[in-house]
């Protein structure tokens, strides 16, 4: 028999039966869990299940291929941070569902997970966006798909760097680039540079790149539908431009 405590993110739900939850949990320590929660669906807890709540659970399972049961208490209601704003609510909807389609099952995501813990501990700040950017730029990286931004592709310069590469995912000087600027992704250097305030046209620029880089090297190679949450997000951001 496994068992064992930890404590994450609800990035997905969804019914089983009349009374129970199929339950989709970021953890600290264990990764991306799925487990049977046995008679959670009644009106006391219906506040606690929802998505991107922070929860301590106890799973446990007879044997190791089996779907862990899970016991669960509530750490923090994020969920009522995201109710008032729609954008917010995109943000929500396509953070979950970038992790529970990318991320695979108990794989150890500790790093990656600490930059999923700052943007729910930041979204009630008004450089939210800029955590979530972090996110998806992040998730790249943790995919295995991340952008080579140290130095130009075309001089091998390490200064001056303006724009990246849809072919190679390299960095690209603003010399070199110029000729091509209209067809290459603007450089993300308030990431390179851990700035936490940027504008919103630099965060939208980024999540244009991001957006085709997962799509490109994830979700099409995988024969996947990018998520429409993420979609609306980036629609959302627009609006506000």
């Amino acid at each position: 028999m496994t068992s064992f405590s930890d404590e994450g993110y609800i990035i997905k739900q969804r019914r089983h039966g009349e009374r129970s939850l199929i339950l989709t949990v970021l953890t600290q320590n264990n990764g991306k869990l799925t487990g049977y929660v046995k008679n959670a669906i009644s009106k006391n807890n219906l506040a606690i299940y929802q998505l991107g709540n922070s929860i301590k659970l106890n799973a446990y399972s007879r044997l190791e291929e089996n779907m862990y049961s899970f016991h669960v208490e509530l750490i923090s209601a994020n969920s009522v941070n995201f109710m008032a704003s729609a954008e917010k609510l995109a943000a929500l909807g396509s953070l979950c569902e970038l992790c529970n389609d990318c991320l695979p099952e108990k794989e150890n995501t500790e790093r990656f997970y600490n930059v999923i813990d700052k943007f729910f501990k930041q979204i009630n700040e008004d450089n939210w966006r800029t955590y979530y950017s972090y996110f998806e730029f992040y998730l790249l990286d943790y995919l295995g798909i991340g952008l080579d931004l140290s130095c130009c592709a075309v001089t091998g310069q390490r200064s001056n760097l303006r724009y990246v590469s849809p072919k190679s995912g390299k960095a690209v000087s603003a010399d070199a680039g110029a000729p091509y600027q209209n067809r290459l992704f603007a450089y993300p250097e308030y990431i390179i540079k851990h700035n936490e305030h940027p504008s919103l046209k630099e965060i939208s620029d980024t999540l244009k790149m991001t957006e085709f880089f997962l799509n490109k090297n994830f979700f099409q190679l995988h024969g996947l539908k990018f998520p429409e949450n993420r979609v609306n997000l980036r629609d959302n951001l627009i609006k506000h431009l």
